[in-house]
């Protein structure tokens, strides 16, 4: 019998913590940090700091729905006094939208106040609740990180301090997570053993920072340190670091998608740097897909170094195609199809001087939906382009992901009941080519990948974790 309803958790999303030793003020730098970050989410945001020198109790937050410029002013950061605080950027699939559900989640519980944001998704949120709840446990969120942040306040009452408790928590919890938490002295950082989220330490004078990605540690001036490896806890107090590999483990599964599209182009993770990764990428899918045209163009702005390696690699020139508007968010992670589909018009602006007459070569990180590209080729003919020949450097989405990209089921993936041939024809291309699963590898080096969404070998079992099964 079903204790609860059980709604859809899918979530991926950006956390930042910063913890100044000096006690100089983090809010502004959290701002920053997650500014840089709104890449990862523009649904909400939120932050949360506290004191190291005050009373314990002393957390304050401030979140609401929109971009981190919408949410906070200076009047708001100025309320936010505190050396100590963690923020978040988040995005979510339809019906997730709510102000209940942005983050970071601060409890208030026998042993103190905590403060948790999380990147990521868990694949046994189902039983992990359900213990919750026959305990007398009520939710206030639908998601998951609030499973997490009580299992956390739930094992505290039995340890000895609060790095315990997220150890055994770590311990139960199966899925992507990448976690930054604030106790009143304490920032704690936490990814998952397969190291499917990403998350890296910096430090900028006598502060220490975590962050999703590198390009939040630039954008506050820090110096970046290292990845926090799969599986590690890493604690920050006032008498430095410690590290905890309890978890860690050999097997990894870093998410493709990270490279592919979701991380900044200016961002290294794991040691690849982003650009780079989808330049090469870009020239593998030439070699595989060659073709006859004049001009290669990209889509801003994953696609756009990807059609740079395209480019040098098959001697066809590179041109900037389109007009980007700066100040309309990402079509991928929109909740809604209509939002998805209004946005690309408002976003993109074909430059017709550059492809009137000319065989274009045009490069894209992916095709989900297929409804975002179909707009582009036509905008791109109606500009007088006298073939479009489009090129992805992913292969097909033939799976869901159950790990937080949005994903979320076979029926919304075009490539999983389509054909390219036939796909090719309904996005009104006159050529189509997917880069080849092979080649993936050839982004990364030897770094180990999740590439579930691509070939369906996923990392861990994601048996009965949605309602909606793979067909």
């Amino acid at each position: 019998m079903k204790l609860y309803s059980d709604p859809k958790i899918k979530e991926a999303c950006g956390v930042f913590g910063i913890y100044s030793l000096s006690g100089e003020p983090a809010a502004e730098s959290i701002y920053y940090g997650l500014s840089s970050l709104q890449h990862r989410g523009q649904e909400s945001c939120g932050m949360a700091v506290c004191d190291t020198r005050g009373p314990k109790g002393n957390m304050n937050a401030h979140k609401g729905m929109g971009l981190v410029n919408e949410v906070f002013n200076e009047d708001i950061l100025n309320t936010l006094q505190g050396n100590l605080g963690i923020g978040h950027v988040r995005y979510s699939t339809t019906g997730a939208a709510s102000i209940n559900n942005a983050q970071p989640l601060v409890l208030n519980y026998i042993k103190g106040t905590l403060a948790l944001a999380h990147n990521g998704n868990l694949v046994n949120t189902r039983e992990l609740r359900e213990e919750l709840v026959q305990t007398g446990a009520i939710f206030q969120t639908t998601t998951d990180s609030e499973v997490i942040a009580y299992h956390i306040a739930k094992e505290r009452v039995h340890t000895h301090n609060v790095e315990e408790a997220i150890l055994h928590t770590a311990g139960k919890i199966r899925g992507a997570y990448a976690l930054v938490i604030a106790s009143p002295r304490k920032l704690i950082g936490v990814r998952d053993p397969l190291g499917l989220k990403p998350l890296c330490l910096g430090r900028w004078d006598d502060a220490y920072i975590l962050a999703s990605e590198s390009c939040a540690l630039s954008a506050v001036g820090a110096e970046f340190i290292r990845d926090i490896r799969p599986g590690e806890i890493i604690t920050i107090t006032s008498e430095g670091i410690t590290s905890n590999c309890h978890l860690c483990q050999t097997q990894h599964a870093h998410c493709i998608f990270e490279y592919i599209y979701f991380a900044r182009l200016d961002s290294t993770l794991d040691g690849v740097n982003i650009y780079d990764a989808r330049v090469k990428g870009g020239a593998a899918l030439a070699a595989a897909y060659p073709a006859d045209a004049d001009l290669v163009v990209g889509v801003p702005d994953s696609g756009i170094p990807a059609a740079k390696g395209y480019s040098e690699a098959s001697g066809i020139p590179f041109a900037l195609a389109f007009y980007k508007n700066s100040y309309v968010g990402r079509t991928f992670i929109k909740p809604t199809q209509k939002e998805r589909e209004s946005s690309v018009r408002l976003k993109l602006n074909v430059l017709a001087s550059v492809v009137n007459g000319k065989r274009i070569v045009l490069v894209d990180d992916s095709i989900v939906r297929g409804t975002t590209i179909a707009g582009l080729i036509r905008m791109l003919k109606g500009a007088g382009a006298k073939s479009v020949h489009v090129r992805i450097s992913s292969p097909p989405f033939l799976y869901p992901c159950y790990f937080g990209t949005d994903v979320p089921s076979n029926k919304q993936l075009i490539a999983s009941s389509h054909t390219s041939g036939e796909i090719c024809s309904m996005i009104g291309a006159d050529s189509l080519g997917y880069m080849k699963l092979e080649d993936l590898q050839l982004m990364t080096g030897d770094l180990s990948l999740c590439k579930a969404c691509f070939d369906r070998q996923y990392p861990m079992d994601i048996t009965g974790h949605t309602e909606e099964k793979i067909q």
